[in-house]
């Protein structure tokens, strides 16, 4: 009978190698007590040595507070059973990270820990015990709640299954697609797809197209994934469709009289050319004690819409229209935007406004919030109102020019009290029929722009102050406010850094005022100079976000202690629930309304606010490179607008469209980035790239699909 073979002993293994072993031994038994033997046993440790090293990791660990010694000489993971909430996030890198309900830093989910989490979903973690000088990490337990489950991609389609590539951050892995769930769908095309399970064993998770946007390249396929990729609706419901179809488009004398009527005041609208939702308009008119009565009118949108019909529960949903290149998704049926509450011109519209009197210099000596009905004389676009303040010639223009004449002084005095003087130049596309980008122009704020703008501020800033500013003991009744919090110091101080290499200087202590004179004199120093967009650019990442609130806290940019937004019903949902709550509280004198209700309203039209600005971004950015896909092989100037540790961002003078050059085609040196400094530095030429530095490119990819361009050193 042969004899059984020994153990070898322990192979020879330095404390780095000892320590994996173990720190893996005791997470493969996450809620075992484990005996010093059993730990000897299992990683075959023979020698002497190795087990006087192994108690000395032992003794690392426990005061690590990585283990615990639950009784003499038995060891146990000191997994304290943490569970958290929160969101997670996936990485195409597979470094997922979890972000906690409560806030705190994002913690680290290896993909293997994952349990197949998507992006945004609701999940209980549980952790892995931390050791010093250790990421903290975690894995998934549970998926509470999908965020969301639909993706946009381009289909492959071959003989035996089909997959949708997805070039989403959001996921790592394309989704496998039977192919009876194709819905029709042919290899190339653009496709929205619903993904149904993702087994624990399965690499990729398997999906059901649910629509078909069009071949790939295809203008509206792509505009249409673009909206689909953020989750926004490309397509108006048919039920919704209906409701506004069956609202009455007659005014009757009865509603008339209970409004005040402006329908023989002088009012006109000015939009942008190819506006056709007119939301807001204005009247002028000299009242018999010298004073200039004008109104500020916008469509009076909740006469229409009744709270918490189907209508209204879909314009809560998106909460704003959407604005891409070459179209606007409403956020309101058509009926209702374009036609019924759209101040169109010579026909009755009723409207909901804010009548001020004001003197020579602009200085309000009444105002009222009142229902009206008006007819527009004349609709304007701004070329035309800013033909008639250059030349002082045309129609209404003696109208035009007092109105002008004020907006500029109320203009003044806001800069004055401490605005914020942001001006910045919007990129805009000539399109052919098909949606080719032809060339690109730059629309800048003019004189009739501002005209129109300070007419508003004031009217928002007016219905603001109306319900939130009260009697010293008195508690304001819950409201809508839009709210702007001070510039964070520390990004302040980062500016002011950044800025001094140009030449500039920023005050980044003292009162409000003075940051902001400070703040406005470099914005006026910098205008029309080559760095100008750059260090606008980077004033702007040093601001806060404005968003809506029911909780007051004013609005800095502005120097305003009330804003609100009271002036665009028809496409952004607070001014409805500002018109809503007016009304409840002028003419009907009602209880102060549900804070809590009100502040979630507020939550979802902040968020979707910032998605329907992402979703804009993203359609500018598909444009422009579209627009620069047939320029491979060309030269052209810019100046890095961007670092990062993958390259160096360049945006074109000519054009502003912006691309990447990547590190590794910067191989005359080894570079590192310097985040605080917004530069990359030479290690051994210690040459530096850094922000605002101007620099000549050639275009060297277009990739429409990632909407990504990629730039050569010329």
């Amino acid at each position: 009978m042969a004899k059984p073979r020994e153990k070898k002993a322990g192979k020879r293994m330095n404390k780095k190698q000892l320590t994996e072993l173990l720190m893996a031994l005791f997470q493969q038994h996450p809620t075992d007590e484990l005996p010093q033997k059993f730990i000897f046993d299992s990683l075959r440790l023979t020698t002497h040595p190795l087990k006087m090293l192994c108690m000395e990791i032992l003794y690392d660990f426990i005061e690590d507070d990585f283990i615990k010694e639950s009784s003499k000489h038995r060891y146990k993971l000191n997994n304290r059973g943490i569970e958290m909430t929160g969101t997670f996030h996936r990485k195409k890198n597979g470094k997922n990270t979890f972000i906690p309900d409560d806030g705190g830093d994002p913690i680290l989910i290896a993909e293997r820990n994952s349990a197949h989490a998507m992006n945004g979903d609701k999940v209980k973690v549980s952790f892995f015990a931390k050791r010093k000088h250790h990421m903290i990490e975690a894995e998934v337990v549970e998926i509470l709640e999908r965020s969301n489950d639909t993706f946009v991609g381009r289909l492959s389609v071959s003989k035996q299954y089909a997959f949708l590539l997805t070039e989403s951050s959001r996921l790592a892995n394309d989704i496998f697609i039977p192919k009876d769930k194709l819905k029709g769908g042919k290899d190339g095309d653009k496709a929205v797809v619903k993904v149904t399970e993702w087994p624990a064993e399965f690499k990729n998770p398997i999906g059901e197209v649910i629509d078909i946007l069009g071949p790939t390249g295809d203008n509206n396929a792509e505009m249409h994934a673009i909206l689909a990729e953020f989750g926004l609706p490309y397509v108006y419901p048919k039920k919704v469709v209906a409701a506004a179809e069956k609202i009455s488009t007659e005014i009757t004398e009865e509603e008339i009289a209970k409004r005040e009527d402006f329908r023989n005041v002088l009012t006109f609208t000015c939009d942008p050319a190819d506006a056709k939702d007119f939301d807001d308009a204005l009247s002028i008119r000299k009242t018999e004690s010298g004073l200039w009565e004008v109104g500020v009118h916008i469509a009076d949108v909740t006469y229409y819409v009744e709270e918490g019909s189907i209508i209204d529960k879909e314009a809560l949903n998106r909460a704003t229209s959407v604005y891409l290149v070459d179209r606007t998704i409403p956020m309101l049926p058509e009926k209702l935007c374009n036609n019924l509450c759209s101040l169109r011109p010579d026909e009755d519209k009723l409207a909901y406004s804010v009548v001020f009197e004001l003197d020579e210099d602009a200085f309000v000596r009444n105002s009222r919030i009142v229902h009206t009905v008006i007819r527009s004389n004349r609709r304007f676009c701004y070329e035309e109102v800013q033909a008639i303040i250059e030349s002082q010639k045309g129609e209404y223009a003696d109208e035009i020019l007092v109105l002008d004449k004020m907006a500029k002084k109320l203009r003044e005095r806001r800069f004055k009290n401490g605005a914020v003087n942001f001006d910045r130049v919007e990129v805009k596309f000539n399109i052919d029929e098909k949606g080719k980008p032809l060339s690109v122009y730059f629309k800048e704020s003019k004189d009739a722009n501002k005209l129109i703008e300070e007419f508003m501020l004031l009217a928002n800033r007016t219905v603001a102050e109306r319900i939130g500013k009260v009697g010293k003991d008195k508690k304001a009744k819950t409201f809508v406010y839009r709210v702007h919090d001070l510039p964070d110091p520390e990004k302040l101080d980062n500016l002011s850094q950044f800025i001094s290499r140009f030449g500039y200087k920023l005050k980044t202590s003292g009162s409000r005022n003075d940051i902001t004179k400070s703040l406005n004199k470099l914005l006026d120093d910098v205008h029309g100079k080559k760095e100008e967009n750059l260090i606008e650019t980077i004033s702007v990442r040093a601001m806060m976000k404005a968003y809506y609130s029911t909780h007051n806290i004013g609005h800095y940019g502005l120097a305003f202690d009330y804003y609100t937004h009271f002036t665009s019903p028809i496409r952004r949902y607070p001014d409805m629930m500002v018109h809503r709550l007016l009304t409840h509280y002028l003419e009907k004198e009602g209880r102060s309304a549900n804070l809590k209700k009100y502040e979630s309203m507020c939550e979802q039209s902040s968020k979707m606010e910032e998605v329907a600005a992402q979703a804009e971004r993203a359609s500018i950015k598909y444009k422009q490179v579209e627009f620069m896909s047939d320029k491979i092989g060309q030269v052209f100037e810019g100046v890095i607008s961007g670092i990062s540790e993958w390259g160096i961002y360049v945006e074109l003078n000519e054009t502003k469209c912006e691309g990447l050059v990547p590190m590794r085609d910067l191989d005359d040196d080894y570079y590192e980035f310097d985040e605080k400094n917004y530069c990359l530095r030479g290690r051994r030429d210690h040459h530096i790239y850094q922000l605002g530095d101007a620099m000549k490119v050639k275009v060297a990819r277009a990739d429409l699909e990632k909407k990504q361009l990629d730039f050569e050193l010329a």
